[in-house]
């Protein structure tokens, strides 16, 4: 059980947010970076939304990738496969590969449990 939990994003600043589409059906949860269907807004967004659940125990970090891709970054794309957004919880890689505030909360709660 940990007290804390960083969410680290990683992906390209003019990447999607997910490979849905953003409208009415949306599963992501978040509705502040509507219609926009980028990733750096859905950040934020999902910031917002851990930050009013969870408080100081959520921490969210975003790796643009725009610039070039760090080492410790291409260790996991050559072991892991994972798609764009890639979403690492303190550290691990999840199986997510979108924004999605439901998704993202099931991996914190098993990390705050």
């Amino acid at each position: 059980m940990a007290e804390s939990v960083e969410i680290e994003v990683i992906g390209f600043s003019y990447g999607s947010c997910s490979p849905f589409p953003c409208n009415e059906d949306r599963t992501c949860g978040l509705v502040a970076c509507c219609p926009t269907e980028k990733l750096v807004e859905a950040v934020k967004a999902l910031e917002e939304a851990l930050a009013l659940e969870y408080g100081g125990k959520v921490g969210v970090k975003l790796t643009l990738l725009d610039d070039g891709v760090p080492d410790y970054v291409r260790a996991i794309v050559e072991k892991h496969h994972p798609p764009l957004p890639i979403i690492l919880v303190n550290g691990k890689v999840t199986p997510i590969g979108r924004i999605s505030l439901p998704q993202i909360k099931k991996e914190i709660e098993a990390v705050l449990d």
